[in-house]
């Protein structure tokens, strides 16, 4: 072996050995373990080294020096005191890995000169005293570097220190005093101590593996709350998105009626009154249909800002889906309350909205229903608020209606005619009356609009008023279309060939292809020409889906039949309607006709209708003629044909037969 390989192998030697008289500095985790766990141990320390050295002293009083046996072990017990006092102390102080480890090296530091001064002391007073008091300072540097090695366990590097410090001197002396009981105490506290150092250099060894898995296992439990406090966080936010209406950031349907049930509870038990609002926007569709659906979904976003905005006290806003918005008003609902609630909801949607391209107008029509006034459950509070929203959109447009009395007659009414309707033989109850479409000058017959009517063997006759809605909400509209349709046109077959049949759809016979198509095909299976009929549609019709409105109609005219607009003027957009689509008549509505020989703003309508229609090349018809006085007026602005009480009721299909066009009018005109 070459010098250079035997100096590495010193050096190296070396190099371990004096890291294992320091504390280590490289695993904070294992510097706060080994402080929490030393703190403990070190007072027992003290107490030992104390214990033994006064004992040590007591046993050589009147032999030792007094200065030697008295003053210097007081010293140094008081010493070991106050240590073990500041030890004490610092077990409540929590630091930090830094913090720690000064202090550990400070005592690593003090263990060195602590250990040197009852080594010294000890052999000072080994030189007194009998056999027997020879024998005690033996035994006393033995258990003091036994006390030492486990006291000093958690800290390696001064639990090296002291045994190096005290085991050597301690067998040297002990070879000095050629004594062979003392020589052979010092090899057997040598002997001893090697295997002891190799349990304290073991237990360190597992100590920091414990420690070191501890870490690891504190990691990844923290990992597992991490992930679990995400997953839960993700689940959190999921709950959230799922009760959210991302467009207008309001809670959305799901949210509502789970929240309607709880807040019915609420109101149920505490007798608070409960108020449920049902919003509808008003012409929301045509800016759909004119701008695009972007700018609807700014509509909607501005709606429902406007809506979150509002003050009052525990009130929630909700989107159902569509342009249709809920509210749920708990405590004061009082009819006064809800009343001015339901104004203040009309004239903030009612201002006008910048869509960027421009500025666009919606109002809104809303219904409420006041607990405990009416309903038993939530769900039937949320549909009598949903049938005062109907009558709101009928008689009360952009206003808002509260649920009574009347209502609910008429609710209950609408249940018996759809349980009716639904035992109903339709084909066999239901038939069609015919009322003439006149020329406005000499009310000579031109046409017969069929108009459909119920006879119920168990409810007596229904108005159409009354069945039409019902059908067109349970889904037998477009069967009832079908169905009356053909029997139209067997009777028009019999007319003569200059007098056409106006025929009424509703929104469902033009809300898909395919129902569409079945009209046409009905049309064709009759063989009666399609020139001679005319489809009315309302625009009601239209709006609930433009685009396939406007598709239906197309294929109608392509028929050859064709398509007027019925009840004009009483939509949202009209014009927008007769410019897009390929209209063939208007029907004025006969609001603007009753009494228009008085009012000034009918007159001023209907004329600006019949301006458009003459520019467009459409024929005007006025409805809802029922004096000479109206049809005065209307035959001085110009209108084209009349039709109304004034000129004939409905008529049956045998009447239609007995009559010509030639012995029109049905009433005398004076």
């Amino acid at each position: 072996m070459t010098d250079d390989t035997m100096m590495g192998r010193m050096r190296r030697i070396l190099v371990s050995a004096i890291r294992l008289l320091k504390v280590p500095n490289d695993n904070p985790e294992l510097t706060l373990a080994q402080f929490g766990a030393f703190s403990k141990q070190v007072p027992l320390l003290y107490f030992i080294l104390g214990t033994n050295m006064l004992s040590l002293a007591w046993t050589h009083q009147g032999t030792a020096p007094a200065a030697l046996v008295t003053y210097v072990p007081a010293f140094l017990v008081l010493v070991f005191f106050a240590r073990s006092l500041i030890w004490l102390k610092s077990r409540k102080v929590s630091r930090t890995a830094e913090q720690a480890y000064r202090q550990l090296r400070a005592t690593n530091i003090l263990s060195f000169p602590i250990a040197v001064v009852c080594t010294l002391w000890a052999l000072s007073v080994l030189p007194y005293g009998d056999a027997y008091q020879r024998a005690h300072v033996a035994f006393f540097m033995a258990i003091t570097v036994i006390g030492c090695i486990f006291s000093l366990m958690h800290l390696r590097s001064a639990a090296m220190m002291v045994t190096v410090t005290v085991t050597i001197p301690f067998f040297v002396a002990m070879c000095l005093t050629g004594e062979p009981t003392f020589i052979a105490t010092g090899i057997n506290v040598i002997l001893v101590t090697i295997p002891m150092i190799m349990i304290l250099l073991d237990q360190y060894r597992d100590f920091r593996t414990l420690n070191e898995s501890r870490h690891v296992l504190l990691q990844q439990q923290k990992a597992l709350q991490d992930q679990n406090k995400a997953m839960q966080a993700l689940s959190d936010e999921n709950l959230r998105l799922a009760n959210l209406d991302t467009l207008t950031q309001l809670a959305n349907r799901r949210s509502f009626f789970q929240m309607l049930e709880r807040a019915f509870a609420r109101a149920r038990q505490s007798g608070e009154r409960l108020a449920v609002g049902v919003i509808d926007l008003d012409g929301f569709k045509p800016v759909n249909d004119m701008y695009g659906h972007a700018a609807g979904d700014k509509v909607l976003a501005e709606i429902g800002l406007r809506l979150g905005g509002i003050t009052e006290s525990r009130l929630t806003v909700y989107r159902l889906g569509g342009d249709e918005f809920a509210l749920l008003l708990e405590g004061d609902a009082s009819e006064g309350r809800v009343t001015a609630l339901g104004q203040t909801i009309c004239d903030l949607i009612a201002n006008r909205i910048n869509i960027g391209s421009g500025l666009v107008q919606v109002t809104a029509s809303v219904g409420f229903a006041i607990y405990p006034d009416v309903g038993g459950s939530g769900q039937e509070i949320y549909e009598r608020a949903d049938y005062a929203l109907y009558t709101a959109k009928r008689r009360h447009r952009a206003g808002s209606v509260i649920f009574n009395a009347v209502q609910a007659d008429e609710l209950t009414r609408q249940k018996i005619v759809e349980d009716a309707m639904i035992a109903a033989d339709l084909e066999r109850e239901l038939y069609l009356v015919y009322q003439p479409i006149s020329h406005a000058d000499d009310l000579s017959c031109t046409g017969y609009e069929a108009l459909a009517r119920w006879q119920s063997p168990r409810i007596g006759s229904v108005s159409p008023a009354e069945f039409i809605p019902v059908a067109e909400h349970n889904g037998r509209i477009t069967m009832m279309t079908r169905i009356l349709l053909e029997r139209a046109l067997a009777v028009a077959a019999n007319w003569p060939k200059d007098v056409y049949l106006s025929f009424n759809l509703s929104p469902h016979d033009l809300s898909s292809p395919d129902n569409c198509l079945k009209i046409v095909a009905i049309v064709l299976k009759s063989g009666f020409n399609p020139a001679r009929i005319n489809f009315e549609v309302t625009e009601t019709a239209i709006m609930h889906d433009f685009e396939q409105a406007s598709a239906s109609i197309q294929l109608l005219r392509e028929l050859g039949a064709g398509i007027a607009l019925d009840d004009f003027g009483t939509g949202f957009s009209s014009l927008n309607h007769v410019h897009k689509l390929p209209l063939t008549k208007i029907k004025i509505d006969g609001s603007f006709v009753r009494n228009i020989h008085q009012r000034k703003t009918s007159y001023k309508i209907v004329k600006s209708v019949l301006a458009l229609s003459a520019d467009m090349e459409l024929d005007a018809i006025a409805e809802g003629v029922e004096t000479l006085e109206e049809l005065q007026v209307l035959r001085a602005l110009g209108v084209s044909s009349v039709q109304g009480y004034y000129v004939s009721k409905p008529i049956t299909a045998e009447e239609t037969f007995a009559q010509t066009p030639a012995e029109m009018p049905l009433v005398r005109i004076s």
